[in-house]
């Protein structure tokens, strides 16, 4: 993170997510109801710009979004405190005993509903960003303990990089980049650079959570997950027997669904591939982006919003 920050605003370059491995355990009483999880995170290179400008004391928030393809986000009846960030906001403000008159702006590039953590993403480089704003300087710790009651991957969000997730996904343990796990990962192909195909559609998390129970996972998958997205999903699955087809891979569906990620470390796979899925109509979008990749901090000179 960059140590300045506006006195009034600042931006927050806030990457998407990907599970490299996602193993899915059975619900535990003890989480909620919510499933055990084991996964490795990496952060993605597709990048949300969350911009914050303080708001005159007792004004309230302000949401404002843009973007191509905000999904549900642009409806005219979206409730903007359902919205990840405004959570984020207002679960910084009780916590610090702050008032939430602040304005966020976000440029949406990360696919929404596409399991690559959008929503997520967007909360925490708000956090991140009061937490400088407001000069609260509360540690990594706390922080973590407030992204864990928003979601399962926002902890995550917060720092970027690979990390091991387990609990249900909230509990971090941070890999080292040039130590032996990520030094296997990178061996594996499953580090650098990468292909994601996204949708103009998407898939709820709680619908593939509950129709897992019913359909259960593929062995032989990198994702528990991959097996129902594909079910409830069927482009998802050509776009990956695509990219086996031709010999290019690892591939698979990123965390939930239905994007598919393809690790193209060659530029000829990556044109090839993308050349494959459009003929074959397999993909609504194509990106490309690297991992892992860390959160970004810059200044905004601002004056106050009214």
């Amino acid at each position: 993170m960059s140590p300045a920050a506006g006195r009034d605003g600042i931006a927050l370059y806030c990457p998407a997510k990907i599970n490299l491995r996602l193993h899915v355990g059975p619900t535990r009483a003890d989480l909620g109801g919510q499933h055990r999880l084991d996964t490795i995170y990496s952060a993605v290179g597709i990048w949300d710009r969350v911009e914050l400008r303080q708001r005159e004391p007792g004004s309230g928030f302000r949401l404002t979004l843009e973007g191509e393809h905000l999904g549900d986000l642009n409806r005219r009846d979206a409730d903007p405190c359902a919205n990840l960030a405004v959570k984020a906001l207002l679960a910084m403000a009780q916590a610090a005993g702050h008032q939430p008159d602040m304005s966020i702006h976000i440029v949406k590039r990360i696919p929404v509903g596409a399991g690559l953590a959008g929503g997520s993403a967007d909360a925490a480089g708000t956090m991140l960003g009061l937490n400088r704003l407001w000069n609260l300087r509360m540690p990594a710790a706390k922080l973590d303990r407030i992204a864990a009651g928003l979601g399962a991957d926002l902890p995550f969000c917060l720092h970027g990089g690979l990390s091991r997730g387990t609990g249900f996904g909230q509990i971090l343990e941070p890999l080292d980049p040039d130590g032996p796990q990520a030094q296997r990962l990178s061996r594996a192909g499953l580090t650098g650079h990468l292909l994601i195909g996204a949708y103009d559609d998407q898939l709820s998390t709680a619908q593939v959570y509950k129709a897992f129970d019913l359909i259960g996972p593929d062995p032989h998958d990198l994702n528990d997950l991959q097996e129902t997205a594909c079910t409830l999903h069927p482009r998802s699955r050509k776009a990956l027997d695509l990219a086996r087809r031709a010999g290019i891979g690892p591939a698979f569906v990123s965390g939930s669904g239905p994007s598919v990620v393809v690790m193209a470390p060659r530029p000829e796979q990556a044109i090839a591939l993308k050349r494959l899925w459009r003929e074959q109509n397999a993909v609504d979008r194509i990106i490309e982006a690297d991992s892992p990749v860390l959160p970004r901090m810059v200044p905004l000179r601002v004056t106050h919003e009214q």
